[in-house]
């Protein structure tokens, strides 16, 4: 038997206070080595049913050392999907017994995706943020809304400004404001949030930098989260050139993002996020600029999934049924 969990089902389960900590222990874990993370494959699908692909399909599998599943997600990012009123991305995590290879469980990820990654931003804004958090969003969809939630449960937030070139900004503010009851706006353009905050995300689809590097105040955290092929991008040159730390989630990959690419970084350049977490690396100065790059890990799946299955087999949620 296997539990299957919808979106629904997820929503009802995840809760941002206490999967902050299980997404803090499972960097951990990855920057000791206790875990196993293969290469995460990512190619174009659609091609054949038009001239041009229609989106990007990725396998991402992670076990954590002792843990009692290991994780396989399937990922598919379709850019037009907002225009049809569908999520950009969407997500099925299957869970398999370390011990025997059964399988336990298939859970819709679109959810614990966005919980996972946000966390990233709350946590990453926890250790690195200087003050009460003024928040500039870059990006009103998804993920955007989940960093905001999660930054909001992490730290002291005191406003969010956000932008987006469509309508969707308006929406964003709206939601925002009525869930976490603080001051959130829609502005006119990237420069007028990123010039009022001391934490930026940047949670978008863009293939061109989204705000200018020039109009950052010291200070500030970048943590940008969009960008994961080398055709992506979201910081510009002068982001990087002002930058005195650059963290990311897995070096190695984040190293082949478009952001890297254009800035000329590699791998070497890059500190492991997870360094921040062990106590090993931070800020030198109150005053420093610093990114945090992510492109995401299934290190961070498997443990936001187990927790997410541990829960809705205590409370019974899902359906179970035999394969």
């Amino acid at each position: 038997m296997i539990r299957i969990l919808s979106d629904t089902d997820v929503a009802s389960i995840l809760d941002i206070d206490t999967l902050l900590p299980v997404v803090r222990d499972a960097f951990v874990k990855q920057g000791r080595g206790e875990v196993e993370r293969p290469s995460r494959p990512h190619f174009p699908v659609g091609i054949g049913l038009t001239d041009e692909p229609l989106g990007t399909g990725l396998v991402m599998p992670a076990y954590i050392h002792g843990a009692s599943h290991y994780a396989t997600k399937l990922v598919g990012v379709h850019e037009k999907n907002a225009e049809r009123g569908l999520p950009t991305v969407n997500a099925q995590i299957v869970l398999t017994q370390a011990e025997t290879g059964l399988p336990s469980a298939v859970l819709a990820g679109a959810n614990i995706t966005s919980a996972r990654t946000g966390c990233i931003g709350g946590l990453a804004a926890k250790e690195l943020a200087i003050g009460p958090t003024k928040l500039a969003l870059i990006g009103a969809g998804t993920q955007a809304r989940w960093q905001a939630r999660c930054i909001a449960a992490a730290t002291d937030l005191e406003s969010v400004r956000v932008y987006s070139p469509s309508d969707s900004k308006y929406d964003c503010a709206t939601e925002l404001e009525s869930e976490l009851g603080i001051s959130v706006e829609a502005v006119e353009s990237a420069d007028d949030a990123v010039s009022k905050a001391n934490v930026v995300v940047t949670a978008t689809t863009a293939r061109e930098p989204v705000f200018s590097g020039d109009i950052l105040e010291a200070g500030t955290l970048v943590v940008a989260v969009g960008a994961y092929t080398a055709e992506t991008r979201e910081l510009d040159g002068t982001t990087f050139e002002r930058a005195e730390r650059v963290f990311a989630d897995v070096p190695e990959e984040v190293a082949e993002i478009g952001d890297l690419l254009a800035a000329d970084l590699t791998s070497d350049d890059l500190v492991p996020l997870s360094d921040v977490f062990r106590g090993r690396a931070g800020r030198d100065s109150r005053s420093d600029i610093v990114v945090v790059e992510s492109v995401g890990t299934a290190v961070l799946d498997a443990a936001a999934s187990e927790h997410v299955l541990e829960r809705a087999s205590e409370q019974g949620i899902g359906e179970e049924v035999e394969l």
